[in-house]
């Protein structure tokens, strides 16, 4: 999936004031109205509707100042600062002691919603704010009792006000604080997630660096050491000496080796250097299986409507992740099964689905799957740069992968790609730091 701006605190926690101040208002109005009725017609209506008025007016103006401009394309969204979510609770304290002097002062039950204004404050403010908050309501109904307005209300009426109003507290702040840190935890969740990605992208980029000089300090003395080899073979060979000849060719094998993972290390290492291009899928998957051994068979599971389907990406580096996520299950699965590739679309995503017939991965071992370095393979068949690789390429183009598995149930890699990366969103900047990797999934052995 793409990478989405992750939004600031003070956005998520405005968004969700404004929602609860429409509440607000509707609330005060309708407890207006209904008090009227009830108190038949003691109230001062014009004094109170008017008060409610400013909060109905400032909180058009907060939806226009902060969210009017997002209806329009390329538009970008206001900062929103601590102090400006500050000024506006400090409005509905005053609007509230408004309504409670015009209402009978301190005598008014309604008073309990001077704490669900202290409550938010404690979620949405930092400590100075909510104590400048808590301060401001203090004075306030402090002014309610040196300025006490009485009106004549039935104590039954009375009672049934401040049940009415500890339930309306209780709700406000029940249902909207557990809303608002919601929110604010899904936010830490992505924000984690963002962080991991760039952690990856650091060590990807480091490891690209390393490698590109590696590859080109290690060039030459491998290419004499390979033609050094060949010649002992041929002259071993000439010799009569099979076995020193066997070595010289292991030799050259392994010199062989040492450049294939310098080339993985240098052009695996991500979509640098590589333009996007348009391509179909049946040539990305056909890319992919570039190389892939015969055994086990890999079995692709494509719609044919979907095989000429056009994509817009780096299909070189594209294919090598997914060409290295075939391997390793081919690698987990016995010689006489199947690996099953399913690809399907959705909406603007192309999801391709990887499983082998092996054993599973354990838990304590999935924990730790794409670790560069990490590999539970035998000495000499894997480096444990695949998958790390290949989450990096696919992330890097705003995808998205995950790994399935549990021990003795076999493993599915779920990879989803963006059928056009020119298009997705650049992922936010973020300071790098370990946290837990996302994508990884352990099912109950």
């Amino acid at each position: 999936m793409a990478h989405p701006a992750i939004p600031e605190r003070n956005w998520v926690n405005i968004q969700w004031l404004a929602r609860l101040r429409w509440a607000q208002i509707a609330g005060q109005a309708a407890t207006v109205l209904v008090g009227q009725i009830l108190l038949e017609g003691a109230l001062p209506i014009t004094s109170l509707l008017l008060v409610i008025s400013v909060g109905l007016v400032s909180n058009l103006g907060l939806e226009l100042y902060f969210f009017g401009d997002r209806r329009r394309e390329g538009a970008t969204a206001r900062t929103v600062h601590e102090w400006q979510i500050a000024l506006v609770m400090m409005l509905d304290i005053a609007i509230l002691t408004g309504l409670l002097y015009l209402t009978g002062g301190p005598h008014n039950p309604f008073g309990f919603l001077y704490l669900v204004q202290i409550a938010l404050a404690t979620v949405l403010l930092r400590a100075v704010w909510t104590w400048m908050l808590v301060a401001l309501s203090f004075v306030a109904f402090g002014v309610l009792l040196a300025y006490d307005r009485s009106i004549s209300i039935p104590e039954d009426s009375r009672a049934i006000g401040m049940w009415v109003a500890l339930g309306v507290a209780s709700a406000f702040v029940v249902y909207f604080l557990r809303r608002i840190t919601g929110a604010l935890a899904e936010r830490e969740t992505e924000l984690s997630e963002a962080r991991g990605l760039a952690a990856r992208q650091e060590r990807l980029a480091s490891l690209a660096t390393m490698a590109a000089g590696a590859a080109h300090e290690l060039s030459t003395p491998l290419g004499t050491v390979a033609l050094a080899a060949k010649e002992l073979e041929r002259a071993l060979t000439k010799a009569a000496d099979p076995e020193l000849a066997a070595d010289a060719r292991l030799i050259r094998e392994q010199v062989g080796r040492c450049r294939v993972i310098l080339e993985q290390m240098q052009q695996g290492a991500g979509t640098v250097g590589e333009s996007v291009t348009a391509c179909t899928v049946a040539e990305l998957i056909d890319e992919t299986m570039v190389g892939i051994r015969e055994s086990p068979t890999v079995h692709r599971d494509v719609p044919s409507e979907l095989l000429k389907a056009p994509l817009l990406l780096p299909p070189r580096a594209v294919s090598q992740a997914l060409r290295s996520l075939v391997t390793n299950a081919q690698d987990a699965s016995p010689a006489n099964t199947t690996v099953v590739v399913v690809v399907r679309r959705e909406d603007s995503m192309l999801t391709l689905s990887i499983r082998d017939r092996g054993a599973g991965i354990p838990s304590d071992v999935l924990a730790r799957i794409g670790e560069p370095f990490f590999t539970t393979k035998a000495p000499g068949r894997g480096m444990g740069l695949g998958l790390f690789l290949a989450r990096a390429v696919i992330e890097g183009v705003g995808g998205s992968l995950q790994i399935d598995s549990g021990a003795g149930g076999g493993t599915e890699v779920s990879v989803t790609l963006p059928t056009d990366v020119s298009t997705r969103e650049p992922t936010r900047s973020v300071r790098s730091g370990e946290s837990p990797r996302p994508g990884v999934v352990s099912k109950p052995a």
